[in-house]
């Protein structure tokens, strides 16, 4: 188990270790050495080229679109999602840079359809786009196992379920859309957690753990405040349990990892729908001072009940 600056402050605090030890110690498991930031910068500057790579590319067909055959256009944007998937299938190169190539070759892919619909017109509806973007990189995203590439697939599925209810199934009703995209992004962040918990999958970056708790707990917010603001929807009954049993999860997996992510978000979630609540029963001005007040208030309540835990966590290391 690799030391922590924590750690080592503490050891030093309670021990007779010297000032040359501690140094030395902070050298060895602390500081970053100059082949670390080599390693960092290689991957920051690959990432930063790809991605300013693929935005060139979108803006070259922007620009240059009516001056373009449509075999040239086509023909471009294959040449270089066969070039870039050649590159990763490559033995020697790194697995983290072949990762990162995959995940321009993914955004390309979306390009060749985007271009593919504005050539041929196909009348088709957005969602047809994204979701023919969304199964074409499937593979990849599976065997690559890359986490941005992971969030870009999510994000994917998530616009294009959203986009089907816009334009198909356009009876169904805003809290019913979000209950359902409550539970999606929420049974994907506890798959990830459970894979990550029982070392099924390897490197899980925290991260990304994060954005999708942070996704799952603005669907539960959003879901919550359309059913108190809109009046009754039979899908409110449903949801306002399950977020509660989520949230109480949540709060106990903050407390258990030692983990003051979900100890922040959760309740500034519950404070925003108490502030709905509170908007719902009066918007007069006085109403609108209590609930500016709550929520001063609330937050510093947070913000304290937080620094209180965290000096009692690192008291316990």
């Amino acid at each position: 188990m690799k030391i922590q600056r924590e750690d080592l402050y503490l050891i030093s605090r309670h021990s007779n270790m010297t000032e040359q030890g501690i140094e030395k110690t902070l050298k060895e498991n602390i500081y970053h050495d100059k082949e670390m930031w080599q390693k960092f910068l290689r991957l920051f500057f690959i990432t930063l080229g790809i991605g300013f790579t693929t935005a060139g590319i979108i803006f070259f067909f922007a620009y240059n679109w009516a001056d373009l055959n449509k075999f040239a256009k086509l023909g471009l944007t294959e040449i270089l999602i066969i070039a870039t998937t050649i590159i990763v299938l490559l033995p020697k190169t790194n697995n983290t840079t072949k990762n990162i190539i995959l995940t321009g070759s993914s955004c390309l892919v979306g390009v060749l359809f985007a271009v593919f619909g504005q050539i041929y017109q196909t009348g088709a509806n957005a969602y047809d786009f994204f979701l023919a973007w969304t199964l074409f990189i499937t593979l990849w995203v599976v065997i690559s196992n890359f986490a941005p590439l992971w969030l870009l697939y999510i994000v994917l599925l998530n616009t294009t379920f959203f986009l089907y209810t816009e334009q198909v199934a356009k009876d169904w009703s805003a809290p019913l859309v979000i209950t359902l995209l409550f539970l999606f992004n929420t049974a994907i962040l506890l798959t990830f957690i459970f894979l990550d918990k029982d070392k099924k999958i390897k490197n899980v970056p925290k991260w990304f753990i994060y954005i999708l708790a942070l996704g799952s707990v603005t669907f539960a917010t959003l879901g919550i405040i359309f059913g108190i603001l809109d009046g009754y929807d039979p899908v409110f009954p449903v949801l306002f349990p399950i977020v509660a049993l989520v949230f109480a999860l949540g709060i106990r997996h903050g407390i258990q990892s030692k983990n003051g992510f979900y100890l922040s978000v959760i309740p500034l979630s519950i404070i925003i729908i108490i502030s709905a609540v509170l908007l719902k029963i009066s918007e007069g001005g006085s109403m609108l001072l209590l609930v500016s007040l709550f929520i001063i208030v609330s937050v510093t309540l947070v913000i304290m009940n937080l620094i209180n835990l965290q000096k009692k966590w690192n008291h316990e290391k």
